[in-house]
């Protein structure tokens, strides 16, 4: 971590403003969460970056129940448990749950919750990380539910945005890459609506935001830009370009994913008159929407951006079970 990095990081921990109303545990959206929320657990993320290894998860047992394939967020969130001293149980493939046999997803929470102390789920189905919640007697995280919400990679989304920008108010957000599906782009809106950001949404045609979310912004005082190219001029003002994967499961229409795929490609050369301070973000899997020369690039963040996902989510699980 360089100085600068460590200076931010003093001045997220140094920082005794921040409070969180602890009356709801479940994570499934950011919707419920308001600005001193956010940045509480912010706050407490970086006091997990400063020491990750505690035993506060002592004796608790935690389900992870990811009925979608991950990788990042399956492993944050196992890792997080076991640096904190916990247990885990679940499944990384629904096909080897009774759920092929046809167990309905009220009866799998059911029985999970009378083994565990928390459920952190990933489903294919929006809304279904809702629908756990108000039926389950034991906290549930949503790790992600159909092209909805992933309340945790937002927050882990802002925490880069903190440590590299040293501020989340009014930063020039150039949104990339598939808009219409990606859970990560809606759920930072929500996010952000305290924070007076200006965001650019710039993909093709087929895969532009939604109106429900350029409404959403509307209402919150967001003010946006939509963009149907990609190039150097348009993201000269940038201080996050969040690169996004085009998803080819989330197309029914195959020939329309090989028709959008490679709409826009972040490349090297493009980043030569940008800010200083520009960083750029992904969710990852990276299939090819940014070329590897970036990857050596000084403005290059994404892999931090995973790393940070650790102590983001130390924090979210502390919380959930009112450890904070």
């Amino acid at each position: 971590m360089g100085t600068n990095q460590k200076q931010i990081l003093k001045h997220i921990l140094s920082n005794t403003d921040y409070s969180m109303d602890n009356s709801s545990r479940s994570l499934i959206s950011l919707e419920g969460l308001d600005r001193n929320d956010i940045l509480g657990l912010l706050r407490q993320a970086a006091t997990f970056e400063a020491k990750p290894d505690r035993k506060i998860l002592d004796g608790k047992v935690v389900a992870t129940l990811f009925f979608e394939p991950s990788t990042r967020t399956r492993l944050s969130f196992e890792t997080a448990v076991n640096r904190l001293g916990g247990r885990v149980i679940g499944f990384s493939d629904a096909a080897t749950t009774s759920s092929s046999k046809g167990e309905t997803l009220k009866d799998t929470i059911m029985m999970v919750s009378n083994y565990a102390d928390l459920i952190i789920m990933r489903h294919y189905l929006e809304g279904a990380a809702k629908y756990a919640s108000e039926i389950s007697p034991v906290p549930i995280i949503n790790a992600g539910d159909g092209a909805n919400q992933h309340p945790s990679q937002t927050m882990l989304d802002l925490y880069s945005m903190l440590k590299t920008q040293g501020r989340l108010d009014g930063l020039e957000i150039f949104l990339v890459g598939d808009l219409k599906y990606g859970r990560t782009v809606h759920s930072m809106l929500t996010a952000m609506r305290f924070f007076n950001p200006t965001f650019h949404f710039i993909s093709p045609e087929e895969l532009r935001m939604p109106a429900e979310y350029k409404e959403f912004c509307r209402e919150n005082g967001i003010r946006f830009t939509e963009h149907s190219e990609f190039n150097e001029n348009v993201i000269s003002e940038a201080d996050i370009i969040y690169m996004t994967r085009v998803q080819r499961e989330r197309f029914t229409d195959l020939m329309e994913y090989e028709r959008v795929k490679d709409s826009f490609i972040l490349r090297n050369d493009m980043l030569a008159g940008t800010k200083p301070n520009l960083r750029i973000l992904h969710p990852l899997p990276r299939v090819n929407e940014i070329s590897q020369d970036v990857d050596s690039n000084p403005k290059a963040y994404y892999f931090q951006q995973a790393k940070n996902g650790l102590f983001v989510r130390e924090a979210l699980i502390c919380n959930a079970l009112n450890l904070l």
